[in-house]
């Protein structure tokens, strides 16, 4: 799905468009974006946009979109809000001295509590949880069962801190669950996580150039590889696929996900979360990574076409992918529909709805463009925090 170019592209924007010989309302008739926001943009004077707009306006320019968002300085993506200073402390604060020594198996006894909340999308329930294991969890030491062990609850703090934005604290988890992973399998699924955690910052050469690396590296021989090994060589070229995308590399996008449609098929089926993945693998994600495209490559008509509904309903994926749906139907001006879906994914996730800014975004142009709200529209903008 698209996500935020939280960078300032203003500068870049305003220099590739002279050097093209564009005024803003040619690159506007070019790119599809408002006069308005391309003025906003090059005058700095809101914080980033969409990503979608960010690759519309690469397009028209012709420069890869990470050209626009790059910058030189790179400020914190997001102040700390109170609710995610505890899980912020514990990945990023070196934790203090205790009266009691934990142990392996008592902080493996809360993993299964910790993989519940984080799956059912329960985010202040898992944060409860997920702050005092990790802080159990460096007492450790570094025997390889309490890496193993650390390197999990690493991976699912940065998979959460990416979700809320605290974009410096998810680094900082994924680089140590990569340093404590015992295995290839599970550093491929840190790096799946991380390559997603730098689309999201807009750093999408970074994204594209890591996770392509490692699909190199973890390739499997074919004749012996197993359920797990595709998996997690597929979700590598799936994120490399998405960021270059993104990154206006149509070819080589096409490319990675051809190969990693391959995979799903001979995956054979869709494979449950594992103790090394956090998502599912197998051609129904590979689906919802197909509709995400259409959003980025503005084809909305096919994304509804080929919306899922019904399967993998507790999955984040799946949320996920209803949210592309809603997106869909308002590039379509679809507004009611696009309600109906959010209303859908609020029943059965609402704190993790309350926490996508793309949900927000997507909200925010159906009260925009809407000359009149239902009450059902006015009570989910509040859920969302949308301003009315």
């Amino acid at each position: 799905m698209p996500e935020h170019a939280d960078k300032h592209i203003g500068t870049h924007l305003r220099t590739i468009r002279k050097r093209r010989g564009l005024s803003q309302k040619a690159l506007a008739d070019a790119s599809g974006v408002s006069v308005s926001l391309i003025r906003q943009l090059e005058q700095g004077t809101v914080e980033g946009t969409r990503m979608e707009t960010a690759h519309k306006l690469a397009t028209a320019l012709r420069v890869t979109t990470s050209t626009l968002l790059e910058r030189d300085d790179d400020p914190q993506s997001s102040a700390t809000t109170d609710a995610w200073r505890p899980l912020q402390l514990a990945v990023q604060v070196a934790p203090l001295a205790g009266t009691e020594e934990p142990t392996v198996q008592g902080v493996s006894a809360i993993l299964p509590d910790v993989r519940r909340a984080y799956f059912s999308n329960r985010l202040a329930e898992l944060t409860t949880l997920l702050a005092p294991a990790l802080r159990d969890a460096d007492a450790l030491g570094d025997e390889p069962a309490a890496r193993a062990l650390r390197a999990h609850l690493l991976q699912i703090a940065g998979s959460v801190l990416t979700q809320v934005r605290e974009f410096d604290a998810a680094e900082t988890a994924l680089q140590r669950a990569l340093d404590d992973s015992p295995d290839r399998l599970r550093a491929a699924a840190v790096i799946t996580t991380w390559s997603w955690l730098l689309v999201r910052q807009g750093r999408l050469r970074e994204s594209r150039e890591l996770a392509t690396r490692w699909a190199d590296d973890v390739e499997p021989r074919m004749s012996r590889a197993t359920p797990e090994e595709l998996a997690a060589w597929g979700w590598l070229l799936l994120q490399a696929s998405a960021a270059n995308l993104r990154d206006n590399r149509r070819g080589e996008a096409d490319d990675t996900m051809r190969l990693a449609r391959s995979v799903a098929v001979m995956t054979g089926r869709e494979l449950p979360r594992g103790r090394e993945r956090l998502t599912t693998w197998g051609p129904v994600t590979v689906g919802y990574k197909a509709a995400e495209r259409h959003i980025v490559l503005d084809q909305p008509d096919r994304v509804i076409a080929g919306a899922r509904t019904g399967s993998q309903q507790a999955s984040t994926e799946y949320h996920r992918h209803r949210l592309d749906v809603a997106r869909a139907h308002t590039m379509m001006r679809q507004h009611g529909e696009a309600v109906d879906v959010l209303v859908s994914i609020n029943a059965a996730a609402p704190e993790w709805l309350a926490s996508q800014r793309y949900a927000q975004d997507i909200m925010g142009v159906v009260v925009e463009q809407r000359r009149t709200l239902t009450p059902e529209m006015r009570e989910l903008a509040d859920a969302l925090s949308v301003p009315l």
